[in-house]
């Protein structure tokens, strides 16, 4: 008998008819009829509650904390504190536990007597009851010895300083490529300018919560609100000293993350603690403004960009600089340059990051982190560009298009840009933009017209799923992956039906449990690439065990059958020459006496995706991978403001993004995606703004009553469409994230509008009323 492929050829993923369809959200029902588990919903018996006691101070050492009248109240079961928080195997303090534990909080609160920033917990109160807890945490009486913050990078006491590396160690502090200074000074055309970025904050509707009970002593379940179920278990086993089969995390569905959920925050691990201590299950929700001072934010920033180009507008010089403010222990600051690198063909680019302690909670992901700011800076500076040249802003981007990677030389896995910018300009109608910028009116207002490229990286990834397909024609499918609420059940249900020729309506899809097999975060747009390729080889195992069954069973069609000549389609085995001579699986595993047959694969994303196998119909072209070929999303969009000039408010009128993701897995749920992310840039463009008090390094606007956000008025019909985009490189789908990319160039898109509309370049985000009102008024 021959040996089995290493893979088995069907017609290939997403060719039976679902994927790509416009499938409803299977998890739809659920949510709307309240059947849906947040973290924060688990009935668990003996249920207790925890609230912090937060800081008033943003720096200090606390003298005093009198916990005796709290502690007398009616229901409270524990006040924990520094001086009383059982230890732990490991904490973020811990000069060496930072790796092991995974985690970006660097500080754990509760284990000193020291306060770094404003909103540090420096209590956690447990009761019977959720108002006991609230009131008995207003009555623990903490005393300080106040110090002088430190309010950001701009502080004269602020340590300014050069790190070797940011972004937790994964991007160098300085990049040099060709020789950018002398290029620069030799240019013809000369653009220095420097962007200015507020603080900007998640802010999902659900906010960050936990769930903890304790099965006896040394196994633990948290339910948890997390982008990543596996992450968090790695990180609470390293600090609980327990395996990880000891902890287990789980996350249903998730109310909104854009980053924030994606590592693990002191309240997760101090709720672990305190249920241990009180030897009850003890769920703790942060309320909204504990969220602003919980889970990270996007940092304050400054970034300095250098554009040397020809007089024909060709870009021969990058020098990129960005300033930021970090915490007093991590080093984490947004990869910029990353984006400004990549974007456009230069043969010399410089990239430099600074960044300045202040007492302030540590910066994290936040919505497309890097690539969003970055693309600020260089989509801005190429308007300025045209602008100077006489050229149109669509026209220089095509005269500085990058036909290969210039960070490192190598082809594109498929880049539609080119067809992203000629679709995108005609459903515009960028053709009727008059080149003029300040001379287009309708009545009293100034209308402008802006557009910007978009793109965002591959992070390589993999991930593993199992399937369990019963004969009566129904399938378990498993992956402790995350919905962020963007549609992965769907998604997921889409690509295992056609995986296994059947409908998805029996399809049953189950993630976010540790239990199940470890899949990445739901963040850096990984989840769809990876998850939908590891379920499409779980399917693979599937059919392959399934095919030798039928070769040996002698009332089978396919009795003797070369295994290479047999190939699935629609839930059925047949001859690759004769398909006629074929059974369903369901008769074959019937005739077995076989109720079930499972199959598990691991799917990779990226870089080192191999398929191992011949080109089948659907996937021609597949080839192996080895870091080979660069691999990126690339997108467009465009923007229409209307600018009132009497007093400066900017009004978006009309949207078009066009994007080149690989295969869409839900015409519809990807749509979505790609309008919402938009509608983020929207509102880090024109309103985002987390205000920290100059004097004591609080956040004054900490509420969604204040924190402003777009809404509904806001924003205008969009439209969206995608390229016909083929990679047969990334991964065994031809799939791409679409989770970031929706968000990059927005700012820039809008700002470039602005600039059409008046004449007058803003660099400060947001571009609220007061700033366009004063750079009229020049």
């Amino acid at each position: 008998m021959d040996n089995e492929p290493a893979f088995f050829e069907t017609n290939g993923p997403g060719t039976g008819g679902i994927v790509g369809q416009p499938l409803d959200r299977v998890d739809g029902f659920a949510k709307v009829t309240g059947q849906a588990k947040y973290s924060a919903e688990y009935k668990l018996p003996g249920l207790t509650y925890g609230v912090l006691r937060t800081s008033e101070i943003a720096r200090g050492k606390i003298q005093s904390i009198d916990t005796s009248v709290a502690a007398k109240e009616p229901g409270v079961l524990a006040i924990l504190t520094h001086l009383n928080l059982p230890k732990l195997a490991k904490t973020p303090n811990d000069p060496d536990s930072k790796k092991a534990i995974g985690a970006p909080m660097g500080f754990l609160p509760l284990t000193s007597d020291q306060v770094h920033y404003a909103g540090q917990p420096v209590a956690l109160v447990v009761a019977d009851t959720y108002d006991r807890a609230v009131h008995a945490a207003s009555l623990v009486k903490v005393n300080y010895a106040v110090e002088k913050p430190v309010v950001s990078f701009l502080d004269p006491k602020a340590q300014v300083f050069d790190p070797e590396k940011v972004q937790d160690g994964k991007t160098p502090g300085h990049t040099r490529r060709g020789n950018p200074q002398e290029a620069f000074a030799a240019s013809p055309i000369q653009l220095t300018a420097t962007y200015e970025h507020a603080i900007n904050h998640h802010n999902p509707m659900e906010p960050g919560a936990t769930t903890a009970v304790w099965e006896g002593p040394d196994r633990v379940t948290v339910y948890e609100s997390t982008q990543g179920v596996t992450r968090t278990q790695k990180a609470l086993s390293a600090m609980l000293g327990l395996p990880t089969e000891q902890v287990r995390v789980v996350t249903k569905y998730l109310g909104g993350g854009f980053g924030c959920k994606g590592s693990t925050w002191p309240h997760t691990i101090l709720t672990v603690q305190a249920a241990k201590a009180v030897g009850r299950p003890v769920r703790l929700s942060l309320t909204r403004p504990q969220q602003f001072t919980s889970m990270g934010h996007r940092e304050d920033q400054h970034q300095t960009l250098k554009l040397g180009a020809t007089r024909e507008g060709r870009l021969t010089a990058l020098i990129h600089e960005k300033t930021s403010t970090t915490s007093p222990w991590d080093n984490y600051a947004e990869p910029n340059s990353r984006i400004i690198n990549l974007l456009y063909n230069c043969p010399a680019f410089e990239s430099t990051y600074q960044l300045g302690r202040a007492n302030v909670m540590t910066s994290t992901f936040t919505r497309a982190p890097g690539e969003a700011p970055g693309s600020f800076a260089i989509e801005c500076s190429m308007d300025d560009l045209a602008a100077q040249l006489g050229i149109d802003p669509l026209q220089i981007r095509l005269l500085n298009y990058a036909d290969k990677d210039p960070t490192n030389g190598k082809p594109w896995s498929s880049k539609s840009l080119k067809q992203c910018y000629a679709r995108g300009a005609e459903l515009f109608g960028w053709s009727k933009r008059n080149p003029k910028n300040g001379a287009t009116r309708q009545g009293r207002y100034l209308m402008g017209m802006g557009m910007a490229t978009a793109s965002y990286p591959v992070h390589n990834n993999q991930g593993t799923a199992r399937i369990r397909l019963y004969a009566d024609g129904h399938a378990l499918v498993q992956t402790g992956a995350t919905d962020l609420g963007t549609g992965t059940y769907t998604v997921m249900t889409q690509v295992a039906a056609d995986s296994l020729g059947i409908a998805p309506d029996k399809v049953r899809f189950e993630l976010g449990d540790t239990r199940l097999p470890t899949a990445p975060n739901s963040g850096g747009s990984v989840a769809a690439g990876t998850v939908s390729s590891s379920i499409y080889m779980a399917a693979q195992d599937v059919w392959q065990k399934l095919t030798k069954l039928a070769i040996q069973d002698k009332k089978s069609p396919l009795y003797r059958a070369k295994a290479a000549d047999v190939v699935a389609e629609k839930g059925r085995l047949v001859l690759k020459t004769d398909k006629t001579k074929g059974e369903d699986f369901m008769a074959l595993m019937k005739r077995a006496d076989m109720p079930d047959i499972e199959g598990s694969g691991q799917g990779k994303y990226g870089a080192g995706y191999e398929t191992g196998r011949a080109p089948g119909p659907a996937d021609s072209g597949h080839e192996d991978d080895k870091g080979g070929h660069s691999m990126h999303s690339f997108g467009v969009h465009f923007c229409e403001v209307r600018v009132d000039p009497e007093v400066g408010t900017v009004r978006v009128t009309r949207w078009v993004s066009v994007h080149g993701a690989g295969r869409i897995l839900n015409a519809k749920t990807a749509r979505s995606q790609i309008i919402g992310g938009s509608i983020f840039g929207i509102g880090n463009a024109l309103m985002e703004e987390t205000f920290r008090d100059p004097n004591l390094a609080r956040y004054t606007n900490a509420s969604l009553g204040e924190y402003h956000i777009p809404v509904n008025a806001d924003i205008p019909d969009m439209t969206v469409e995608f390229i016909d985009e083929h990679d047969p490189y990334i991964n065994a789908m031809g799939v791409k994230g679409i989770g970031e990319i929706s968000m990059v160039g927005v700012a820039a898109a809008v700002a470039n509008a602005v600039f059409h509309a008046t004449g007058k370049r803003i660099r400060s985000l947001p571009i609220t009323p007061d700033k366009v009102m004063n750079s009229l008024a020049v």
